[in-house]
Parts: C-alpha cells; sequence; structure tokens
C-alpha cells in the first residue's frame, strides 16, 4: 500500500464532463475518473467522482490534504446569461459609459449590426456626486446626501447586485468603500462588487465592463462555492478548497467569491499549465497545446515554458469572431483561443448544402446519439464511432454503452440525405470540417501572435483531443505530437501543479525619467501586502516567489508593451536598462524603435506565487521493439479515404521504447490516441507516446 497520507485531489467541472485526479505527495496518479457533468447540480458529478478515485485507490477523506477545483460554471453563466439582475452606480456625469462603450462599431457597415448586450440597460444606470482626479487627489467630496435616493431607485428597480466604478478609483479608492459601506447600511442584502477591486486599471469602459460580470455572477458563484464546500465537508474533507483562476494560478474560495470573475476559463488554464509543465520536462521551447473536450478545444501557445498571458478578453461575443462584439473582461488570463468543436459539437447542413459543426453541443444529457442516452442529433463523437476509430466494448471502461446503428441513422438523416451521401462519408465529412475548423483557428491564433506553428509540437489532451490530434496536426503542418498520461483528465491534472499566485495589475500613471522611485516602491509594497495575504491563506508555508512588470509606450500612444521589471525595489541605475529593455521590445514588435520620445508608463503588475513543484525528467527512451497488436479493427483511413485495418493497442501494455505505425488505435480508459496512416508513434521514458508524421509518400 502506498503512504496514506499527503494526497491530492483535482476536480475539474467541464461542460461535458468532470474530471478527477488523485496523486500522492510526489505527485504520482493513483487514479482518475472522468463522470458525466451533473448542470442542474454540478458538485453531485463531483462528488461522485471523488468517492470513485477514493473506492480505487483505497484511500479515505482524512487523508486528502490538499483539493484543487476548477470549473466552467462562471463563463457558462455569462454566456447563457444565467446571473443575477445588475445595476452600476458611477460618477456623475458619467452614466452612459456603457453605451458610449470605444464610440465605434465593430463592424463598420452591418446595417442590423447586433450590438454586445452587456446585462446593464440605462433605466439600471444610476450616478453619485464626487470626484477624484487621476492622482487620487479629491476634487469634490461624495455626496453622501444622495445614496437614501440612490438606495431607493436600486430597491425600486429589483437590482439583486450593484457594480460601483467611480472615476479614477484605481488611484483613490476613498469614495467606492465609503459609498459601499453607506449602501450596505440601506439594503444589507445587496451585492456590492468594487471597480477598485476588480481590476483596478485606467480605461473605465473596461474597469466597468469587468465589473459588471463579477457582479453579474457574485451571487450564483457564492451560493455554488458555499454549497460545494459545505457538501465536501460534510463527506469529511479537512483540508481547505483551492480554486484554479483563469491566470494560472490557485487562490481561496474565500478570494473566489468575492472576485468570481477570476475564475472564467480556470478550467483550460489547468490544461495550458499541464502543457507547459511538459514542454519544461522535456525540454520543449516551443509548444501549442491541443485540449479538445466534449463542448470545445482550446488551443494555446506556450514559448520558453510559459503559457502566452493576456490581461483582456471578450465574453459572449455577438459575431463569433469579430473582437469588439462581445463583453470585454480585463483580468490576467492565459491567452487560448477557444472554439466551439469538442465530441458533442453538433453537424447539420444549412440552406446552402454546407455542411457545419458546431458551436452548439449535445452536452453530457442527452449527448451523442451513440451514447443511447435520447440524442437523436449527429455529433463529431458519431463522426468517430462511424469511422471505427472508436471500440465499442472499451469506451469509458464499458460504463458507457455505444449503439453504432443510432450514430448511423443520426448521420445518414441529418448529413447524409441532404448531401447524398451514405453514413460513412457523412461522418467523414464531419470530421474534415471540425478538424480544419480546430487548424484554422491554431494558424489564426499564431499569425496574430507573430508566431510560426510548423516548427511546434503539439501537446494534446482532453477527452477528444487524442483521437483528433493526428489530423489537426496535418492541417497546421505539426509534425510532432505528445500525448502525455492521463490525457483525458489533463486540465485537472495541470491543477495539481499550479502554483497558488494572485496577480494585481494596477494603474500609476509615470514617465520613465520623472519617475518617483520612493513612491513607486511604497506603491508595489501596498500591492505585495495585498497579494501575500491572499496567497498565503492558500500556501501557509514555503518561499514565495515574485514578479514584476511595467506597460509601458511611447507619450501619446493607445496602447502599452509589456517589459519585466527586477524583483526588487526600483534603484536610479535601472532606469537606462527599463529604456533599452523597451526600445528593444518595440523594435521587435514594430521593426524600429522611435529616438528621443518620452516613455510612460500606465500600468505596474504584480504577481506573487507559491514555488512550482520540481520538475522531473524523464529518460528519451529510444524505439528499440516493435509493439505487438492485441487485434485489428476496420476503420475509415483519414489519409486515403479508404477502409482498412488498423492496429488496437492497449495503452497500459505499452512500455518504454516500444514504436508501433499508423493506422493504429492506441485504447485506454479516458480516451483513444489515433494514429493517423501518416504517422507512427512511441512511448518514451516518461509514459508520453509520441506521434511523428512520416513525409514520406503514404501507401
Amino acid at each position: 500500500m502506498h503512504n496514506k497520507n499527503g494526497l491530492r485531489l483535482a476536480v475539474d467541472i467541464g461542460g461535458t464532463f468532470s474530471d478527477t485526479v488523485l496523486v500522492d505527495g510526489p505527485g504520482q496518479i493513483l487514479a482518475t475518473a472522468k463522470i458525466p457533468t451533473t448542470p442542474s447540480n454540478p458538485t453531485l458529478g463531483a462528488l461522485d467522482g471523488a468517492k470513485r478515485v477514493q473506492a480505487e485507490a483505497g484511500a479515505d477523506w482524512s487523508s486528502i490534504d490538499g483539493f484543487i477545483h476548477g470549473t466552467t460554471l462562471a463563463t457558462n453563466a455569462l454566456i447563457e446569461r444565467r446571473g443575477a439582475v445588475v445595476a452600476t452606480v458611477t460618477t456623475e456625469g458619467f452614466r452612459d459609459i456603457l453605451e458610449i462603450a470605444y464610440e465605434r462599431r465593430y463592424s463598420q457597415y452591418d446595417i442590423n449590426l447586433v450590438k454586445p448586450d452587456l446585462f446593464v440597460p440605462r433605466s439600471r444606470a444610476f450616478t453619485i456626486g464626487g470626484r477624484m482626479d487621476a492622482q487620487g487627489r479629491e476634487l469634490q467630496p461624495l455626496v453622501e446626501g444622495g445614496v437614501a435616493g440612490l438606495a431607493e431607485d436600486l430597491a425600486a428597480s429589483g437590482t439583486e447586485a450593484v457594480a460601483i466604478c467611480l472615476m479614477h478609483a484605481y488611484a483613490n479608492p476613498t469614495h467606492e468603500l465609503r459609498l459601499r459601506d453607506l449602501l450596505r447600511d440601506a439594503l444589507p442584502d445587496l451585492v456590492i462588487s468594487l471597480s477598485h477591486e476588480v481590476s483596478p486599471e485606467a480605461r473605465e469602459f473596461d474597469r466597468l465592463s469587468t465589473t459588471i460580470a463579477n457582479a453579474y455572477i457574485q451571487p450564483l458563484m457564492a451560493t455554488y462555492l458555499a454549497d460545494f464546500q459545505a457538501r465536501f465537508q460534510r463527506e469529511g474533507l479537512t483540508c481547505p478548497i483551492l480554486m484554479m483562476t483563469a491566470g494560472g494560478g490557485m487562490t481561496t474560495i474565500e478570494t473566489a467569491a468575492r472576485l468570481p470573475i477570476r475564475l472564467v476559463e480556470s478550467g483550460p488554464a489547468g490544461g495550458a499549465i499541464l502543457a507547459a509543465r511538459i514542454a519544461a520536462e522535456t525540454d520543449e521551447r516551443e509548444v501549442l497545446s491541443l485540449d479538445m473536450g466534449g463542448t470545445t478545444a482550446k488551443l494555446c501557445l506556450i514559448d520558453g515554458f510559459r503559457p502566452q498571458k493576456a490581461r483582456k478578453f471578450e465574453i459572449a461575443r455577438a459575431a463569433r469572431f469579430i473582437k469588439g462584439s462581445g463583453m470585454p473582461v480585463r483580468i490576467p488570463v492565459i491567452e487560448m483561443i477557444e472554439i466551439g468543436a469538442g465530441g458533442g459539437s453538433l453537424a447539420n447542413v444549412d440552406r446552402l448544402g454546407r455542411l457545419q459543426v458546431g458551436p452548439e453541443s449535445a452536452g453530457s444529457d442527452p449527448g451523442p446519439a451513440a451514447f443511447a442516452k435520447g440524442g437523436t442529433e449527429p455529433t463529431v463523437t458519431d463522426a468517430d464511432v462511424m469511422q471505427g476509430l472508436i471500440e465499442p466494448g472499451r469506451f469509458a471502461e464499458g460504463r458507457l454503452a455505444i449503439d453504432m446503428e443510432a450514430a448511423q441513422v443520426a448521420l445518414e438523416r441529418s448529413v447524409g440525405q441532404a448531401l447524398g451521401l451514405d453514413a460513412a462519408r457523412a461522418a467523414q465529412g464531419v470530421s474534415e470540417i471540425v478538424d480544419e475548423n480546430m487548424a484554422s483557428a491554431g494558424r489564426m491564433h499564431a499569425v496574430e501572435s507573430g508566431k510560426d506553428l510548423g516548427a511546434r509540437m503539439m501537446i494534446a489532451f482532453g477527452g477528444n483531443g487524442p483521437l483528433h490530434a493526428t489530423r489537426v496536426a496535418r492541417r497546421s503542418q505539426v509534425d510532432r505530437i505528445l500525448i502525455p498520461r492521463d490525457p483525458g483528465v489533463g486540465s485537472a491534472v495541470g491543477f495539481l501543479f499550479a502554483p497558488v499566485s494572485f496577480e494585481i495589475i494596477r494603474s500609476c500613471y509615470a514617465t520613465l525619467e520623472g519617475l518617483d522611485l520612493v513612491g513607486l516602491n511604497n506603491f508595489f509594497d501596498d500591492m505585495i501586502a495585498e497579494a501575500r495575504s491572499v496567497v498565503r491563506a492558500g500556501a501557509p508555508q514555503g518561499v514565495l516567489m515574485q514578479r514584476r512588470q511595467a506597460f509601458m509606450r511611447y507619450h501619446g500612444q493607445g496602447h502599452e508593451i509589456e517589459i519585466p521589471l527586477p524583483n526588487r525595489e526600483l534603484e536610479e541605475e535601472d532606469i537606462p536598462a527599463l529604456r533599452r529593455a523597451f526600445e528593444d521590445a518595440y523594435s521587435r514588435q514594430f521593426s524600429r524603435a522611435v529616438p528621443g520620445m518620452t516613455i510612460e508608463i500606465l500600468n505596474w503588475v504584480l504577481e506573487v506565487s507559491s514555488e512550482p513543484r520540481a520538475l522531473k525528467h524523464p529518460p528519451e527512451g529510444a524505439a528499440n521493439q516493435r509493439a505487438m497488436p492485441l487485434g485489428f479493427r476496420s476503420i475509415l483511413c483519414d489519409v486515403s479515404g479508404e477502409w482498412r485495418e488498423a492496429e488496437i493497442h492497449d495503452r497500459s501494455q505499452l512500455k518504454s521504447g516500444d514504436f508501433l505505425s499508423g493506422p493504429a488505435l492506441i485504447i485506454e480508459p479516458q480516451t483513444t490516441t489515433f494514429v493517423s496512416a501518416d504517422f507512427s508513434a512511441c512511448v518514451d521514458g516518461g509514459g508520453n507516446i509520441r506521434l511523428t508524421r512520416n513525409r514520406e509518400e503514404v501507401q
């Protein structure tokens, strides 16, 4: 028996499945489970998964001293419009920040333009007198006499949560804090979000929009998190629950309830952390991660073992691919492109006879037609079943029956009849479309980031990632793929490697020449105190790491470039080095620096995090013995378009150094790795499957 103490549990609740992973102290995976998500109460599926892994590992609640949770609930609540009734309170004269937005149309010539729904109609936009300037000096005191009338208006409008965003509150939050206290006295049940806590940055439309999103999901998430914690504690969990954040770190359940917007996209962030970790262990400096689940596919670029980061993204776009058509949210986030392409994505033929796949998904209930749970529309999984890529008897550890006939009927009825194809060709068409959707999203994301996909290794995971990896890689001109161990629950595994961290981005305008170093170092000390208190709540012991950055630009420009700062107090001697760092970064992005220009700094970043877990570097493991197949299965080959025999292998029986050639299916409990005819596979010393594309002509 293994040591019962020091076990850690990770739970990732996705749109289709909830994944659970149990590891021991050194990080060895003891058990995993993939359970259909229970949409009416997601906690139930999570509990089921937690009990299942404990039973498999012979563990109990008392032996678990680490628990990490990530969920798509916050994202889904925003997309599906299932939040609270929100009102805004802004500074007098600024009632229409939301209506004015960026003062531009996201699609210039669209007569029927649909504006993004920002949750708050003008009738619930209220104001209060008082004014700060950009340096945080009070120009007019807060009009406290207006609060009684404001409270009446809020109550009369049926408001459940309020987003307070006063001018320049990032520079001085006194008015916001005072207004919160007065409103709390008048309306004790009102949920209040303050802009200087949610997003303390200049640019009031983005700040207000982020604060509204936070207020909108705050009541729902606070209830959910309290229920989640109570149920697990009733079962016998004694350790604190830490929540995964969009920026790739962890935070306490209390911070998550106060700032739930930080949880948006927290599940996919775990996958990016896992891919970055594998990149570091295998010394791959340029990686593309592909995380394909049941509802969506997430692609992320990882350079120098760090996922690409952003500090702004959009939620619920009115026009799916057009920037500016969604709700802008300004928080630290791992940058990835997410498209509606998963195993449950629905296929149909539109009025023009075009085959479309996604973004709608059959979810876990009713799920694909092949799951025989009442689904009648064809999905990507039905197409994979029809092409012979899923072994019915061994799918999902035999817990889900696969109905081949139901998949065939669905494909013939919804796709085949309209296009004059039999079920197999219809299935091939569905796969071609969904794989091209993922590959083109990856190519576009790389081009927008000024990067090339060709030289990268793809790390594929998620329930459907290994099944589609070779097909997406070929279209992306990627030649090497790595499938990690337990890929079906990849995001949850990633949670276990994430540090406890908290990132603060705060605005404080300065020029590089006129930096007040004493004031700036005090400003950083305040941020450090705030971030440390959050991190220490989740990581009471151990060394804490720091990362500091500045967002710099030339005077008069509208956007900034991120420049690393030394992780200590700044001194006079650092200023020439910072100028050089900015000019080098500017030249890389825009081909040349501009001599003699004043450099401004608008935002300062501080991240405090616990120390990452030590890396293990697995031996490469040379390909030295051919793996013997357990049997064969007829598949529709994605290279030749003909039916042919594919080898079947059981992943648990493959050893380091085993190699095989496609077409082949490598089956494990939660997913299948499809080795296309133009790829060969080898198992490395760490138990990862390495797939390599054979460029010569495939017979």
